[in-house]
């Protein structure tokens, strides 16, 4: 693309494109954005000639990097076959095969695999199993959710209710279902599960389900917290019959160096939704599992059936290319070899925890955060002075307010990791040391 090209689909992207999370105001005057041509492994190429690192895989979807040539094939191969039939009273080789492995690598108990789109259809999907799944059971109906303080869990109306971060979730709380948000273990074990057990032992008979990002809240700022809340939560949402919903769309498969952030806990919930690296970054895709327990409470009369489903449910592109994400998984042997890589995410997060004007550097598997001093909130802007250093730098690693963060491919060449962690460090060396 020559530099006139590219001048020329930048005019006409601010003419009509619009775009996520961005003020646009701000974006059309003065934001040069990067025009992207293509990508390989774990970097992005583009219109001028240069290669970044992709410090976020993409919004935490390309778990395997960029066109891995096994996922091309998958999806080349099933788009000369079958690219879409509806999943209503019709299946497909590749929704059977996905369903039966996704399960086998699943928490014990997880037996059913129902399709959407993304992860906030997914967990979506999954409040409207436990709200339906208590109005047709013996206790009867129930109304309200709990969740976390600084949660995320997607962007439909439904899921808004379960966000715990404010600049996402004021415009709409009026509209919103009720849930309570009850303290994160990130700030503190006991004053979290002191919280949880009061809701519980109070409301238990009004609430359907806690809802959680299990070990990690990412949106929320790349929370981290101890393995023994999900254990807890687990044994007190038992005892009270309150379903336990765990959001993995960004912990699942792999990130916090277990297939399942649930794995750390060696817990099962009742539900579980995955979505992102679930088909390696190709295609939109996501799975709610739910046990059995869960699913018999859909079967009788006809209007007891999940009456939900979405145009792409079990799309079979996107069920191929999530079969071959597994397959690659086993095959290339991905969540064995995080270990390194993520002592080398570990390593640097602890030489930058060190410096002034850095507060709670924090690491777990193949993601490491800080936070900038100052205010924490999405719409704070100290960590785009990173990102801006670290773009001219070769590396694309978008922030969160405050919150510096990288979370690379799984699989991340250990010398692209090496070099987008200096890139990084570099950076907020010289973020911290100018302020």
């Amino acid at each position: 693309m020559t530099p006139e090209e590219r001048a020329d689909l930048v005019r006409r992207d601010k003419n009509v494109v619009w775009h996520p999370y961005t003020q646009m105001e701000h974006y059309r005057t003065e934001v040069e954005p990067l025009v992207i041509e293509r990508a390989s492994g774990s970097r992005l190429f583009d219109a001028d000639g240069r290669s970044i690192i992709d410090g976020n895989a993409s919004w935490w979807t390309s778990l395997l990097g960029h066109n891995h040539p096994r996922l091309v094939s998958a999806l080349t191969r099933q788009a000369a076959s079958l690219c879409h039939t509806s999943l209503a009273g019709i299946t497909h080789q590749p929704a059977v095969e996905f369903s039966e492995a996704l399960i086998k690598v699943s928490p014990n108990g997880l037996s059913h695999a129902f399709f959407s789109d993304n992860g906030s259809t997914a967990v979506e999907a999954a409040l409207k199993m436990a709200i339906q799944y208590f109005y047709q059971s013996a206790s009867g109906p129930r109304r309200k959710f709990l969740a976390l303080s600084h949660a995320f869990h997607g962007e439909t109306l439904g899921v808004t209710a379960l966000g715990g971060v404010d600049e996402f979730r004021a415009p709409f709380a009026p509209l919103v279902m009720p849930c309570e948000h009850l303290p994160s273990p990130a700030d503190g074990l006991e004053k979290a599960l002191g919280a949880l057990s009061r809701a519980l032992e109070e409301e238990a008979s009004d609430i359907c389900a806690l809802v959680i990002e299990p070990l990690i809240q990412g949106a929320g700022g790349m929370r981290m917290y101890d393995p023994e809340y999900l254990r807890q939560a687990r044994k007190l949402t038992r005892e009270h019959n309150v379903l336990l919903v765990v959001d993995e769309v960004f912990t699942g498969y792999g990130r916090t160096g277990k297939f399942w952030a649930c794995d750390h806990a060696e817990i099962a919930p009742d539900i579980l939704c995955t979505a992102k690296g679930l088909s390696g970054g190709v295609l939109p895709f996501a799975a709610t599992l739910a046990t059995n327990q869960v699913f018999e409470a859909f079967l009788g009369a006809s209007s007891r059936a999940f009456l939900y489903g979405h145009t792409y449910c079990g799309n079979p592109l996107g069920a191929a290319v999530a079969r071959e994400v597994l397959k690659i998984y086993s095959d290339e042997h991905v969540v064995e070899g995080i270990a390194q890589r993520s002592r080398l995410i570990e390593e640097t997060f602890q030489r930058l925890s060190t410096l002034e004007g850095v507060l709670d550097a924090r690491s777990l598997g193949m993601c490491g955060a800080l936070d900038l001093a100052g205010t924490r909130g999405y719409l704070e802007r100290g960590g785009w002075k990173v990102y801006e250093r670290a773009l001219k730098r070769g590396a694309y690693v978008r922030p969160l307010g405050n919150v510096v963060y990288v979370t690379p491919a799984l699989n991340i060449p250990i010398s692209d990791l090496e070099e987008l962690l200096f890139v990084l460090e570099q950076s907020v060396r010289e973020v911290v040391e100018s302020d």
